[in-house]
């Protein structure tokens, strides 16, 4: 299944320290242009994915709305989750593919 997939990429994504997690971290790296891919748990406030939406955008990130807190958190090996970004442009690319396949991905500015 390719969201198993996804996770395990997450996985590999953060063990290799090509991904980060935190609201103002995510939303620093997003202004500083230096994430290819940002998460979004879909069990996130409405103002959480109205504000990365936006700031994306803005940005021309790709932003995916995928899994629940708690899958993110597993899948990196900490505790929930709400935003994760993906900092490498390999692991970002291979990690959209897969969710594009069954999930929402915006692909802004693209």
């Amino acid at each position: 299944m390719n969201q198993n997939k996804s996770l395990s990429q997450l996985g590999m994504a953060m063990r290799a320290g090509k991904l980060i997690t935190g609201d103002e971290i995510v939303l620093k790296a997003v202004r500083n242009k230096k994430v290819f891919l940002v998460i979004i748990a879909g069990d996130a406030s409405d103002n959480t994915k109205k504000k990365f939406r936006d700031k994306c955008n803005t940005y021309g990130i790709q932003l995916a709305e995928a899994f629940d807190r708690e899958q993110l958190g597993k899948a990196i090996g900490k505790p929930e989750r709400v935003v994760l970004a993906v900092t490498d442009m390999q692991f970002g690319k291979m990690i959209a593919n897969h969710l594009s396949h069954n999930t929402e991905v915006d692909h802004i500015g693209q």
